[in-house]
C-alpha cells in the first residue's frame, strides 16, 4: 500500500505565494515521473507540472515561469511552489507519482484558494 500525503493548501491572497509538498510513505522504491495535477468545479483534471526522476521537467503553459516543481528523490518527495498566484489557480491539487514496480498512486488532494 502507497500514501501520498500532501501538505500546504490553502486561502492566499492574488499575486501571493503557496508551497505544496507531497510525500510518498513508501521508500525503498524507484519512482519515475512525480507531478502536480489540479481540478476546479466542473472541469477536468489536468496536469500543472511534472517532474522525472532524472530532474527533467514540464509546465502547463499557464504556469509558465511562476511554478517551480522539484523533488527530493532520497525522500520521495515532490514540492511545488506557486508564486504570483491567480485566482484562475483556484482548484484542488493531486499530487501523483508513478513508481517503477507499484504503478501510478494519486494523493488525495489540497485545495487552493486564491481570492482577487
Amino acid at each position: 500500500q502507497v500514501q501520498l500525503v500532501e501538505s500546504g493548501g490553502g486561502l492566499v491572497q492574488a499575486g501571493g505565494s503557496l508551497r505544496l509538498s507531497c510525500a510518498a510513505s513508501r521508500t525503498g522504491f524507484s519512482i519515475n515521473a512525480m507531478g502536480w495535477y489540479r481540478q476546479a468545479p466542473g472541469k477536468q483534471r489536468d496536469l500543472v507540472a511534472r517532474i522525472t526522476s532524472g530532474g527533467s521537467t514540464v509546465y502547463a503553459d499557464s504556469v509558465k515561469d511562476r511554478f517551480t516543481i522539484s523533488r527530493d528523490n532520497a525522500k520521495n518527495t515532490v514540492y511545488l511552489q506557486m508564486n504570483s498566484l491567480k485566482p484562475e489557480d483556484t482548484a484542488v491539487y493531486y499530487c501523483n507519482a508513478n513508481f517503477v514496480a507499484l504503478g501510478s498512486y494519486w494523493g488525495q488532494g489540497t485545495q487552493v484558494t486564491v481570492s482577487s
